[in-house]
């Protein structure tokens, strides 16, 4: 039985060099590409210059402290300091209280 694909590849020179999706994926992939993050030069300056954690550098950003943030996630100060440790490998549910907490997106707690 053949089942249909969602996508079709176009070779050129045996190589891949198009690809053809049902119209319906590229206006929803048009729509994710045009979302872009921004990041204030004064949150860019804190993390790459002074070498801060982006959640600190858009804490300090915003103005609030660590135990405002903290208040705002229903966490300790402590725990909310621990996030903010340049080596700390934060997942994304907790990017997303953080940026939440912070008024952003999660995407501008990350750089990749």
């Amino acid at each position: 039985m053949n089942t249909p694909i969602e996508h079709q590849i176009i070779m050129q020179n045996g190589q891949p060099a198009f690809v053809v999706i049902p119209y319906q994926d590229f206006l929803r992939f048009s729509e994710i590409t045009k979302q872009k993050v921004y990041f204030p030069h004064e949150v860019v300056h804190s993390h790459t210059i002074e070498e801060k954690s982006l959640t600190r550098a858009w804490r300090e950003y915003k103005g609030l402290s660590q135990e405002e943030m903290a208040k705002r996630m229903g966490i300790s100060q402590p725990a909310y300091a621990q996030m903010e440790k340049p080596s700390a490998r934060l997942r994304l549910k907790t990017r997303m209280k953080i940026a939440s907490a912070l008024g952003i997106s999660p995407d501008q707690l990350t750089l990749n």
